[in-house]
């Protein structure tokens, strides 16, 4: 069956922002003395509901409650910095631009909030074109990796799961996206890089979007 959508992961796929995620939660963990467990972070990435807080965290190695909220605007106001440098991730732009050229639906399927997506789409200039945008907005039942938010959004675009094709970066995202019967390209940034996402189930998986064209791909996909 042709294809009829492309669907994308948001962090870390259209636009890193794992990377300044990461990096705020660092600058608090080392600003008390200690390092962000890397192990356990990458619970936190592609979902909301991971089992590991890290604020909690910090505060049983400092011993001693801290003030959150000053700490975490702190963190926040680091993150954005590091994200208003970022652009659209290498390959995303010619993926847009062939869903345009070839009719296809486009939708973001994403963890995080509306506004935050939002945000971001508003300033890398990309809010025109979307059919649709499903996001959890900090309900934990919606989250990745169950497949809600990617069922959600074929039911909005009206594709079927084999005519869709689901671009993500993380483990959980691959997961959910799988879990709809979607079929999965993952491409790992520098925090994803190495948490197994060919085990997570990705049909495939590249260095670089731009490493497979939209008609290479296309191919690869009716030959297999």
């Amino acid at each position: 069956m042709a294809v009829r959508a492309f669907l994308f992961d948001f962090d870390g796929l259209i636009l890193d922002t794992e990377l300044a995620s990461r990096a705020g939660w660092e600058l608090l963990y080392r600003d008390h003395g200690h390092e962000l467990p890397q192990d356990l972070w990458a619970t936190l990435v592609g979902t909301t509901h991971a089992p590991w807080d890290p604020m909690s965290h910090l505060e049983e190695l400092v011993g001693e409650p801290l003030e959150r909220e000053v700490l975490n605007q702190r963190r926040y106001a680091h993150e954005i910095a590091l994200i208003e440098a970022e652009e659209l991730r290498p390959g995303i732009a010619d993926y847009l631009a062939a869903a345009r050229r070839h009719g296809l639906k486009r939708a973001i399927v994403s963890s995080s909030s509306r506004a935050w997506v939002d945000m971001h789409l508003e300033r890398l200039e990309e809010t025109v074109g979307w059919d649709g945008i499903c996001t959890a907005d900090g309900d934990p039942a919606r989250a990745k990796p169950t497949p809600t938010l990617y069922l959600e959004a074929l039911e909005l675009l009206d594709v079927a799961d084999s005519e869709a094709v689901a671009f993500e970066d993380s483990p959980n995202g691959v997961i959910a996206a799988k879990a709809a019967g979607v079929f999965c390209v993952a491409i790992p940034n520098e925090v994803t890089r190495g948490l197994g996402l060919e085990k997570a189930g990705a049909d495939i998986v590249l260095d670089s979007l731009a490493d497979l064209s939209p008609n290479d791909l296309f191919a690869r996909m009716t030959a297999d």
